[in-house]
């Protein structure tokens, strides 16, 4: 009797372009466990870090400079709470469905469960542009914090491989630094050179990608230990900070005045409109806890452990964000934020010269987690993807000793290396921050579609005041995507339209659920 009632879901399901995957056969497939399937390995603490790896990174050491420099001021807390915002009504709803759904094809996956086939592309073609393009940001952000302490150090590093091309790099106060970050009147006078391919963040995207071909377990534990390092760093810069504030009074209220500052004459560049282009650049921050989600299917206990991995990181995070951007911007004036390494920079500003490399060093060890978990992420939704059809079936194939989908991994880690070694970081954090408020929009529809149509289903965690909660995420989500500029929204048009060719000219014709 219950396999009737499965295939006669199955087949009223199937319904062209909006053709749904039923959720018995997603519950069953999450269930498999052989040398075809990924080893369920994570604990709560595992998830937490995970999210906790993959936000603290670029998001609080390098692009909080960069948004208060140029777009927010000091209101850059604002951004930070607004950001913030967005994302727990976001989170609360990826919580229902990483424990109703546990599998590793995060918001994809849940797309194709309650909205259709046409949207699963959709959000599964985003999240690639999210994880790939994430993962090239973080990179390029490593990189930098690398040849700054390596030039501290002593080693030489050639400057023309240690930044996109086109780059200007000018030598000042006997370092390589970008020529946007030294006053414009020096800049002519200053031994200059253009940089031609990023090296390091090009080698830095192969030492990840191997370690994640080896193993899950190894990559979480390795994710795990450093997740502390960078924890403690950025807890010591906030102490050192709240000090050096206490201490300066005046300083720190000098630079925090005015609060919000005017805006220029451009939508964007400070004033209020400035705080919500701040909060949809440094929205790049958070993407971390939607990554929790792709480990759903490697969890040993999902329903009652990603709720947790996903909120706990997000909450834990969106504190220490508030806490040292507002510090940051009391011991710098914002204006001279925009630099590649701005916490070092904070604590260079205070005269701790330990402090500096400290932070360099948790700096480039909390990028590293990252980038690993934005690649873990990438690899796993190309697994699930391939699984329903809609990508060649060598984009699933499990490697049969280290049970992790190892070709998809290695070619994602290839291409992503490329990126990080040719595209400014700029282009990439607002294309990386369009696609994940995208995929949240998208997520927070499907939780309301899903409690309208399946009321019945078993949540071992429920998003609490639907609809009201995924419609302020959808609506704050959307909000901030119309504070990124034009550009941006062509290239995520240029992305989608190339996802949807490769769709209707294989997805659809491959597709397990059309056939």
């Amino acid at each position: 009797m219950r396999s009737t009632v499965v295939v006669a879901q199955i087949t009223t399901e199937k319904r062209g372009l909006l053709a749904r995957k039923p959720l018995q056969a997603i519950l069953s497939e999450s269930e498999r466990e052989d040398e075809h399937s990924l080893k369920r390995a994570l604990g709560p603490v595992n998830l937490v870090a995970l999210g906790i790896g993959a936000i603290i990174g670029a998001g609080i050491f390098v692009l909080t400079g960069t948004a208060a420099a140029q777009y927010a001021g000091p209101a850059i807390m604002l951004s930070f709470i607004l950001a913030g915002g967005g994302c727990l009504f976001a989170g609360l709803c990826y919580a229902e469905f990483a424990s109703l759904i546990p599998i590793c094809g995060s918001a994809y996956t849940y797309g194709y469960a309650t909205l259709g086939e046409i949207f699963a592309w959709i959000i599964g073609w985003d999240l690639i542009l999210e994880y790939a393009f994430g993962a090239a940001t973080v990179a390029s952000g490593w990189s930098a914090n690398v040849i700054l302490l390596a030039q501290h150090l002593g080693i030489t590093i050639p400057p023309e491989l240690t930044a996109t091309p086109g780059s200007l790099l000018v030598q000042y106060n006997g370092i390589w630094v970008p020529a946007a970050s030294v006053p414009e009147g020096l800049v002519a006078s200053l031994p200059h050179v253009t940089a031609s391919f990023n090296l390091i963040a090009f080698l830095a995207i192969c030492m990840v990608t191997t370690i994640l071909v080896i193993g899950i377990k190894e990559s979480a534990n390795l994710n795990t230990a450093i997740v502390f390092v960078k924890v403690g760093t950025v807890l010591v810069f906030i102490g050192i900070a709240a000090v050096y504030v206490l201490q300066h009074p005046a300083l720190a209220a000098s630079h925090w005045h005015p609060f919000v500052p005017p805006n220029i004459g451009e939508f964007g560049r400070y004033g209020w409109s400035g705080v919500g282009r701040g909060a949809a650049v440094i929205f790049f921050a958070y993407i971390g806890f939607d990554a929790v989600s792709t480990a759903a299917q490697e969890a040993k206990n999902p329903q009652r452990d990603m709720p947790v991995g996903i909120l706990g990181s997000l909450i834990i995070c969106t504190i220490l964000y508030i806490v040292t951007s507002g510090l940051l911007t009391g011991v710098v004036s914002y204006k001279q934020l925009n630099v590649a390494a701005p916490v070092a920079f904070g604590m260079e500003a205070i005269g701790l010269r330990w402090g500096q490399y400290l932070v360099l060093i948790g700096t480039i060890m909390g990028l590293s987690t990252v980038m690993l978990v934005m690649l873990l992420g990438q690899s796993r939704v190309f697994f699930s993807m391939s699984k329903d059809g809609l990508l060649p079936q060598w984009a699933g194939a499990v490697h049969p000793r280290f049970r992790t989908p190892w070709i998809s991994s290695i070619l994602v880690g290839a291409f992503v290396a490329v990126f990080a070694a040719t595209i400014p970081i700029g282009i990439l954090g607002e294309l990386v921050s369009i696609g994940t408020l995208l995929a949240f929009v998208i997520v927070c529809a499907g939780v309301w579609v899903l409690r309208v149509r399946r009321p019945e289903l078993p949540r071992p965690f429920q998003t609490p005041l639907v609809p009201l909660v995924p419609i302020l995420g959808i609506f704050i989500s959307l909000l901030l995507m119309a504070s990124l500029p034009l550009d941006t929204w062509l290239r995520l048009l240029i992305w989608l339209v190339v996802g949807l060719v490769i769709y209707f000219t294989y997805g659809r014709k491959h597709s397990r659920a059309q056939n």
